[in-house]
């Protein structure tokens, strides 16, 4: 990882560098999804609504945090902001019922797909730039584990 000068005194810098969790020195995008998951969990306990406003303001919002933040640094997608991590992980939990399964296996499945990067979520990696690309593969691949997520549910031992 860059030397890069990162500010969690600005605002946005704060929250795309996930509350500070992507300035681990490893694996900063697990930690960021890591911090994701009391929040996300908070938020299904309230109810799916909240989880989904959260998405939806946060995805928007997440353009904005990623793109200033990078810019400030001068390095696309460095890997300290994970903002993009926490929306992804928060996808990947719509409309499915809290419980310690279903969030080990989201957190799971989004790092795999976060990861992997299959197409198109590696295809459109290469090609957005600035804020819309870093939220936009990761919103790909928090899409990819809900719906392979919501295909297991069945076959959890939920209790």
């Amino acid at each position: 990882m860059s030397k890069a000068q990162f500010n969690l005194k600005k605002w946005y810098q704060f929250l795309a560098l996930g509350f500070g969790s992507g300035l681990a020195p490893k694996a900063p995008g697990t930690f960021g999804t890591l911090a994701a998951v009391p929040l996300v969990a908070l938020l299904l306990w309230l109810g799916n609504m909240y989880l989904l406003a959260f998405v939806l303001a946060g995805s928007v919002l997440g353009v904005y945090l990623c793109g200033q933040t990078a810019r400030d640094v001068g390095e696309h997608d460095h890997g300290a902001i994970v903002w993009d991590e926490i929306i992804g992980f928060g996808i990947t939990m719509l409309w499915l019922p809290l419980h310690w399964q279903t969030l080990l296996l989201g957190f799971v499945l989004f790092r795999l797909f976060d990861i992997v990067k299959p197409w198109p979520i590696s295809w459109l990696d290469k090609k957005l730039h600035g804020g819309l690309g870093i939220m936009l593969d990761d919103v790909l691949a928090g899409v990819a584990a809900l719906v392979l997520l919501h295909l297991l549910l069945p076959f959890l031992p939920l209790g």
